[in-house]
């Protein structure tokens, strides 16, 4: 061990910069400087920020398979973990259209109680940004082309012909694609970790269940009161061999995508179906993958965010004990919201 007159002190490194100032001076600098001054450097250097063409902040998305994307992929890290200041109002209204089991509201408790809201806070918080949204309700478990018309129906009752964008799944696309109603005037359709080439997982209950046993379950389904078309419609097969090739996009709809993948913990919900997700088809959210989400113009993959997640019924339990262990809230669904309400206002819809 040499001695202490021995050991020289080592200039300091920082990135691109060999350093030997002491570490007080920059400190005493860093105070000097406004809060405002500090967070405009931030904004600056903030390697997840990128300048866009009108000058705004925008999120970065990197590529690569660091997060366990597939190479190639562009990675959303944590982009949309809080709200930004302000955020753009698109032209034209946003329909949400809820997914399979979705629904608009639920009243459990009876008509006089508050109900539970299927786009948990979203709603709300893009309209207190003057965004003017619009919640569609369809059947939770109907076929895609009963859902459709549904969709269709409920679209032209509350938007009265305007044009709209729709932040939605499969049954807007067989909506735009095939039923053309002439009242309802898309101009773009986002859809979020939508199985468009169908669900490993989807396969993989009707093989367990076994083909002698999907009639009973359809009869049990049915008394309690669920409609069964929709199930078998989510399997790989049938989306790419029926549904894909007869629904085509339309022209003059822009279609937006983005895609989720998640790393389950051990008390996971999705613990199992990521597995038997992720052996077939590869990186998903627990119950879709990033490949089959991808369609249109796809706009990245949200890193480590769950099919719940989605439209932010996140467990608030965990996150609360994640945040006292000192672990950050990597995604915020209200802040991807309205991410998506920005990102159509730059494209002009």
């Amino acid at each position: 061990m040499r001695p202490m007159s021995m050991i020289r002190s080592r200039p300091r490194i920082s990135i691109g910069v060999i350093s030997s100032e002491p570490m007080v001076s920059i400190s005493q600098r860093s105070r000097n400087l406004t809060a405002s001054t500090r967070l405009r450097q931030r904004e600056v250097h903030d390697p997840r920020l990128k300048e866009s063409s009108d000058g705004s902040k925008e999120p970065r998305f990197t590529e690569g398979a660091d997060s366990g994307g597939r190479d190639g992929d562009d990675i959303i890290h944590d982009q949309f973990s809080v709200l930004r200041s302000s955020y753009r109002a698109p032209k034209y209204p946003i329909i949400l259209a809820h997914g399979l089991l979705g629904f608009d509201e639920l009243r459990i408790a009876g008509p006089n109680m508050p109900g539970i809201e299927y786009w948990y806070g979203i709603r709300d918080a893009l309209a207190a940004r003057d965004i003017h949204v619009i919640t569609a309700t369809v059947p939770p478990s109907g076929s895609i082309e009963a859902r459709a018309q549904k969709l269709s129906e409920d679209i032209e009752r509350k938007a009265g012909g305007r044009e709209i964008n729709i932040i939605a799944g499969l049954d807007s696309r067989y909506m735009i694609s095939q039923l053309k109603p002439p009242n309802v005037l898309v101009k773009s359709l986002t859809t979020i970790s939508t199985p468009h080439r169908g669900s490993a997982f989807a396969d993989y209950m009707f093989k367990s269940i076994g083909i002698t046993n999907i009639p009973k379950l359809y009869r049990t389904l049915e008394f309690f009161g669920f409609e069964t078309g929709a199930f078998e419609q989510l399997t790989q097969k049938y989306m790419m061999n029926s549904f894909n090739p007869r629904t085509p996009d339309l022209e003059g709809v822009k279609y937006y995508s983005y895609g989720a993948l998640l790393r389950p913990t051990l008390t996971s919900v999705f613990r199992k179906s990521h597995q038997i997700v992720d052996s077939i088809e590869g990186p998903n959210d627990g119950l879709v993958s990033v490949d089959s989400s991808k369609w249109g113009t796809y706009r990245g993959t949200l890193d480590n965010v769950s099919h719940l997640d989605l439209i932010n019924w996140t467990n608030r339990l965990r996150w609360y004990f994640w945040e006292l262990t000192g672990h950050k809230r990597n995604f915020n669904a209200i802040a991807f919201y309205l991410g998506i309400s920005d990102m159509l206002a730059k494209e002009g819809l």
